[in-house]
């Protein structure tokens, strides 16, 4: 659940109010603006529905967790709350589910700051719900509106009842997850109508609902009538996981599914009713990326307004000059764990070793661990016909069922610790005893299994997709394979006992990220690796690989490889990925060290700084359709992608595809100077002069005036809407129609 609320100063007109306890014909309010017939019910609606009504301008989020939480909608609005509220100021606020540990560990309790927010929460608890109001203790420092589901639970078949009533949306009593949906959801429409009736001042309302946990809220919202701009983004859509993860042809079939049908099959259609709905009744409509617009499209029968792509904070991960030296020293540990995890077979060189990884939810499918295994089995192969003295260990990040650690890699560690140290001199310290008892101990470190696949206890050890495919392929960490896989069932933590390291820490030693996806609207894992300096691979059904195709003129000479799945078949794409692969394998550390500074400058492509704007042109929609007589937007056709284009560099190529094969590595010593010795091909590499070169041929990102959002407060005056600078009444381009093709999105 997510929601964010803004607010904007009123104007003198006049602003209606409502309860959301009163019933509809007993509250008090200026006429409203016109409804869209088909807003409310609206899951059964063939196409989106056309709208003229208005919207206001406060702005305000909602959370389904502040405890220790993953995933990319937690990271979207973890990310975005600075510059928002940068943005915004004290008239930012998150609203969100209540829970104990969350609170307790990041949430800084406090007294409201205005005499209408202390009404309105002092009011709501004395009617028997309990919410709570802080600070969350994130850069940025957001104020957070917590409301506790549970203590509303004594309301919630009432409220389900005035669901069905309302949006003829029924809730079975065994899905949990749907019934917290609707007391957030009513709690949510309660907090803004009692906001509202107790604010003199009837400020303007822009709230923002991310995915269908939060949607309800919105719906009542339209279906109360109360002045509220809102916003609706679906970071993924509910029907479109479930098919991608049932091995569904998705992509070539989304004209013809039976939407319907398909929800009901998977006993999802009460939340896909709530999704559809919720994208319907909002002023504006958005999602994360072009390929999930064409998908919402299909599936919601909603064309999105705007395509509002994820962000970073990057200055958290920026390390200037100093990342390169990062790598080393992340790498090392990395070494460390590898060094124990292989004891007794640790028979290839660790300075002419590989770090691959593959990180995220336990979507075999979707996120595409299917063909990453694939294609390792198929570079193993290679690199042992080709004699090449590279090794590549893997790492499946993923979190499983398991019930304890491996034991074997336990004992691993154990002999690496007990092992670590300086050497001795023999002959001034050990006589021919000493000698015996130390070839013993040598020999007593020697394995008769081969290294462990997994750190941990299974406990669908016989029907896991992940050990299953591993038995296939034949992947079993021997001695002849040049290919090492570790599966860590886990999210990684610096307080583990196996890898102690920081997922931040692991992503900087490793040498490349794959992800593989079929099914990745966004993909946080890939975006990461950029603004590390880490080389990764993702996929044309991703939304960042579809971003960085449009944005750069050759992304695999930035590191970033895109794997096509659109237009080939499984084996023609497992066979592409292990052309990246191998060819990576040939760079020299030359050219891996030339390459992870050309894909730590595009860092700047994914800040907020940036891709905020996108979302501000989204609350400058909403207010315009919800406020007319007070707010108009001006949307223009775009005529070219705006922003950032990065073109081919015009210095060594790094491209794995044009890469030399690699000369013998001396050391695999990451620290190397900038204008250190001749790359293979005779051409010196510096890096200030590499960085001029490409700050010469990157065209700064263009915002030219293309809508207006402005306000009027009577006659003819006008004033902008936002508090920002001027430029922030730059909007960005229009996206692309999701009706086109998907061909349109490669091009």
């Amino acid at each position: 659940m997510a929601l964010e609320l803004l607010s904007h100063p009123p104007s003198d007109s006049e602003v209606w109010a409502s309860s959301p306890l009163l019933p509809l014909n007993q509250r008090s309010r200026a006429p409203a603006p016109p409804m869209c017939s088909h807003a409310l019910p609206c899951t059964h609606t063939p196409n989106p529905c056309p709208r003229s009504q208005t919207c206001g301008p406060r702005l305000g989020p909602a959370l389904t967790h502040l405890g220790p939480t993953v995933g990319g909608i937690y990271t979207v609005l973890q990310t975005k709350a600075k510059v928002t509220g940068d943005e915004w100021g004290d008239n930012y606020y998150l609203v969100g589910p209540y829970t104990e540990q969350g609170v307790r560990t990041q949430v800084e309790l406090l007294e409201p700051p205005t005499p209408a927010l202390k009404r309105t929460l002092d009011s709501m608890n004395s009617k028997g719900c309990k919410v709570y109001f802080g600070r969350w203790l994130i850069e940025g420092g957001p104020l957070v509106v917590l409301l506790d589901v549970g203590a509303s639970a004594w309301a919630l078949e009432r409220w389900k009842g005035e669901l069905w009533d309302t949006c003829n949306i029924g809730v079975p009593w065994y899905d949990r997850e749907a019934n917290d949906a609707v007391l957030f959801g009513f709690l949510t429409t309660w907090f803004l109508g009692e906001f509202l009736a107790q604010n003199e001042e009837k400020p303007h309302v822009v709230a923002h609902f991310h995915e269908w946990l939060a949607g309800i809220g919105l719906c009542l919202c339209r279906a109360r009538r109360l002045p509220v701009a809102t916003i609706f983004t679906t970071h993924a859509t509910l029907l479109g996981r479930y098919l991608c993860a049932g091995a569904v042809d998705f992509y070539n079939n989304l004209e013809n599914f039976n939407v319907d049908k398909e929800a009901g099959e998977r006993q999802i259609y009460h939340r896909y009713c709530m999704e559809r709905a919720a994208a319907h009744c909002a002023h504006v409509f958005t999602t994360v990326s072009q390929i999930t617009a064409i998908e919402a499209q299909h599936l919601l029968k909603r064309k999105p307004d705007i395509v509002t792509p994820n962000g970073l904070n990057v200055k958290k991960f920026s390390a200037m000059h100093e990342f390169q030296n990062l790598h080393a020293q992340s790498k090392a540990r990395i070494q460390e764990f590898v060094r124990g995890h292989f004891y007794g077979h640790l028979d290839f060189n660790l300075d002419k070793t590989l770090y691959f990884f593959i990180a995220g939810r336990y979507e075999f499918s979707n996120k595409g661990a299917d063909v990453f295994l694939e294609a390792l089995a198929r570079l193993n192969y290679l690199l042992r016909v080709n004699g090449s003295e590279q090794t590549v260990v893997a790492f499946f990040i993923m979190p499983a069922r398991t019930n304890n650690f491996n034991v074997e890699t336990l004992k691993g560690q154990a002999v690496r610790k007990q092992l670590w140290g300086s050497l001795p001199d023999m002959n001034k310290m050990l006589d021919k005893e000493d000698f015996t008892m130390m070839k013993r101990a040598i020999f007593a470190t020697q394995r008769q299994s081969f290294p462990p696949v997994c750190t941990h206890n299974m406990l669908d050890d016989s029907s896991d997709p992940i050990l299953t495919t591993i038995r296939r392929i034949g992947l079993f960490n021997s001695s002849a394979d040049r290919v090492k896989v570790i599966f860590h069932p886990e999210f990684l933590s610096s307080t583990s006992p196996l890898l102690p390291v920081d997922y931040e820490e692991f992503v900087r030693g490793c040498h490349l990220g794959v992800f593989p996806s079929y099914y990745e609207p966004w993909g946080y894992t890939p975006a990461e690796c950029t603004v590390m300096g880490i080389p990764s691979i993702s996929t044309n059904l991703s939304g960042f690989g579809c971003f960085m195709e449009e944005h750069i003129a050759d992304p695999s000479a930035y590191g970033i490889y895109i794997l096509d799945r659109r237009f080939r078949s499984l084996d023609d794409s497992c066979s592409q990925l292990t052309s990246f692969l191998y060819s990576f394998c040939q760079q020299s550390r030359r050219q891996r060290i030339i390459q992870r500074n050309r894909t730590e400058r595009l860092s700047d492509l994914l800040d907020w700084k940036y891709l905020g704007r996108y979302y501000m042109s989204a609350r400058h929609m909403a207010l315009a359709k919800a406020f007319p007589e007070h707010f108009t937007y001006e949307p223009h056709e775009a005529d070219a992608t705006q922003g950032y284009r990065y073109p081919r560099p015009a210095s060594v190529p790094p491209s794995p595809s044009l890469s030399r094969h690699s000369s013998p590595h001396q050391s695999e010593d990451e620290e190397e100077p900038r204008d250190g010795p001749p790359d293979v091909d005779g051409e010196r590499y510096d890096e200030d002069e590499e960085a001029a070169k490409d700050r010469r041929n990157i065209r700064a990102p263009e915002w030219p005036r293309r809508a207006s959002c402005t306000s009027s407060t009577g006659g003819s005056k006008r004033s902008s809407v936002d508090t920002a600078p001027s430029s922030s009444l730059s909007t960005p381009s229009e996206p692309l129609s999701p009706a086109s093709s998907l061909g349109e999105e490669r091009n």
